[in-house]
């Protein structure tokens, strides 16, 4: 009796294991099938094209190092996708503060600061991600003369521009207004084309 009573209970489990499975997939299709109806951008990705060419998400960070274009925050994963993270290194970390130290000197460096200038925390501390796509206006505008300068435009023509792509605080109250760097260096690309 003793067998027969365990192999009913071993059926009911596999039973209910293929139950569970088959309504996690199900629902996990309805659920896209949705999502590709009500929000087709954001459930692909939230991807920028560019002349019919994906160049990016708006959600994730890339790597911009030319003086012609915007910088955004630093990555310790290098903005790849598939490994975000942090770096794990504590305030009092003496490596940390080796590489911010050096980081302000360059953004000193690249931008014509004096050596005491500020720098804002964006520009030289990564994200818990290492994939963040926004910087702070004071970040954007911190930058706008070294942009322009080398874009042979008007620093008023480019500050015209970053405070076109300033985004409000998400519903309005939380966090800080900010400025995706991927979409600001392709309207740059556009105005400097318009330009010539």
């Amino acid at each position: 009796m003793k067998v027969n009573g365990i192999g009913k209970e071993a059926k009911i489990a596999v039973l209910l294991l293929a139950a569970v499975c088959i309504l996690s997939l199900v629902y996990t299709l309805v659920i896209m099938g949705i999502a590709q109806i009500a929000v087709p951008d954001k459930a692909n990705g939230s991807l920028i094209s560019v002349d019919g060419v994906v160049v990016g998400s708006e959600f994730i960070g890339q790597s911009f190092t030319s003086p012609g274009y915007f910088h955004g925050r630093p990555s310790v994963v290098d903005y790849a996708g598939n490994s975000s993270g942090g770096s794990n290194y504590g305030p009092t970390s003496a490596k940390l503060m080796e590489e911010v130290s050096k980081r302000i000197e360059q953004v000193r460096k690249e931008n014509n600061l004096p050596p005491d200038a500020p720098v804002p925390a964006d520009l030289v501390l990564s994200s818990g991600s290492g994939l963040d796509p926004d910087i702070s206006v004071d970040s954007a505008m911190l930058q706008v003369s070294r942009v322009a300068s080398e874009r042979g435009l008007p620093d008023s023509q480019v500050k015209a521009l970053v405070e076109r792509y300033i985004e409000p605080p998400q519903f309005g109250v939380l966090g800080q207004e900010k400025v995706n760097v991927l979409k600001l260096n392709l309207a740059l690309d556009e105005l400097t084309k318009s330009n010539k």
